[in-house]
Parts: structure tokens; sequence; C-alpha cells
């Protein structure tokens, strides 16, 4: 199954000139969404995982199904202001803007391996953070796994510069 057909782009999101990779598309349909969950489990057997991150929002989405069937304990990796507990921050960029995301300080324990799922990487800056909330939290990164990489933004080449596993599905251009 060729996972690119069931990725919508919408030229212009969310501002003038990012083209946007939509997996509303993909996750509306039932057997590409099990080929994604699927493919994500098998690349995810090369690595020893203890836990599954996803960061939010779209990430949930295929960590949370990853999770279950692995039997891992699922991670989320929130926006701020989203967790009641006490939590881990670290501010990023992204590719039009800033943000914040955080992890409640109970949820990673120390040598924890956390493979990390997000539905996307473009320049990597969500990513980062995301590594740097298991590093704070004493964990190690096991891998990252991406449905899609925007190859021309270099988010991949980023983290594989910092020493991180990653993996990806599919590839696109991200302009």
């Amino acid at each position: 199954m060729d996972l690119k057909e069931y990725i919508r782009s919408i030229p212009d999101y969310p501002k003038q000139g990012i083209l946007f990779r939509d997996i509303t598309t993909l996750i509306k349909n039932e057997k590409a969404f099990e080929e994604t969950v699927n493919q994500i489990i098998e690349r995810s057997k090369k690595y020893k995982v203890d836990k599954i991150a996803a960061i939010e929002s779209r990430g949930f989405v295929f960590a949370s199904a990853v999770s279950y069937l692995l039997k891992k304990p699922f991670i989320m990796l929130r926006k701020k202001n989203k967790l009641p507990a006490d939590v881990h921050s670290v501010d990023f960029e992204l590719e039009y803007g800033t943000a914040t995301i955080e992890v409640h300080k109970d949820s990673i324990n120390e040598m924890d391996n956390v493979l990390i799922i997000d539905d996307l990487i473009a320049t990597g800056g969500t990513a980062e953070a995301a590594a740097k909330l298991v590093e704070i939290s004493k964990g190690k990164v096991a891998a990252f796994i991406f449905v899609i990489n925007l190859f021309d933004l270099g988010g991949c080449e980023k983290l594989i510069q910092n020493n991180y596993k990653v993996e990806n599905l599919i590839e696109f251009p991200g302009h």
C-alpha cells in the first residue's frame, strides 16, 4: 500500500508559503491507518523500548495505537499548561513560530528507553524539544519514528547529526 496516496496536501496553511501535509485523509481510511500503525510497530522492533511517547496532538493518534498493541506505557508530550501535575518544560522554534512542550515529571523513569512517535517532521524543532524532555527526565531516546518526513527541511538530518536514530514511513518535499 502506498501511504502517500492517503495524504492530502493543502497550500498556504497555516500561513502563506507552507504546504501542509494532512494526515486526516490517512486516518479516516481504516486500511491505510492499520497499515501505518503496523509499519510503525515493525520499525520499532529494531529498538529496545520501555515506553512510547508522542507529541501533541497528531502524534497521539498513531502512538496510542502502537502503545496499546505493544503493551507499553504511553507518555503524552503536551503543549504548555495542558498537564495538571508537576512538569518539565522545553521551549522551541517551529517552522512558523515558537512553542513550549511539557511532560509530567513522573512519566519517565531514569534509564527508560523511550520511542518518540509523531505524524511529521519538518525542521526538527519539536522533535529536538521532545528529546530534551525525555533526557531532562533522565530517560533515553530509543528512536524517533515519523509517518512523514519533509526531507528538504532537514529535520531528520538534524536529529541524526545529534546521534538519534530516526525512521520515517514516507517522504515529501516541504514546499
